[in-house]
């Protein structure tokens, strides 16, 4: 399982990838990279089993990291951006995610 998480400011993005949280984990926690990495694996293991249980229309509110929420879209019309010939756009799900208050602050973007 490859893990990108995305850091963004307001010019330029930053990707995070799974070896190298695995390392800030294992540095922050004092630990082996083998115990960070099964540690990263099960957090990354329950969220998916999470979103799982809730694959309708449901949440998962993980506490410090934020909601996890799966949406519908109906079917709609649309263009074709090539042509801007009229197209029937299908219905889809959707995974969105609200950041945790405490993840808004760091970023700056609290209310």
């Amino acid at each position: 399982m490859l893990l990108d998480v995305v850091y963004l400011t307001h010019t330029k993005g930053y990707i995070m990838k799974q070896s190298e949280l695995i390392e800030k984990v294992a540095k922050r926690g004092r630990t082996t990279k083998a115990e960070a990495r099964r540690m990263v694996d099960l957090v990354m293991g329950e969220l998916e089993r999470g979103v799982k249980e809730v694959r309708g229309n449901g949440r998962v509110t993980i506490p410090r990291i934020g909601t996890f929420r799966i949406t519908s879209r109906s079917a709609r019309m649309g263009r074709n951006p090539r042509t801007g010939e009229p197209m029937r756009i299908k219905a889809s799900k959707s995974l969105r995610m609200r950041p945790a208050a405490n993840l808004r602050k760091a970023a700056g973007c609290y209310r």
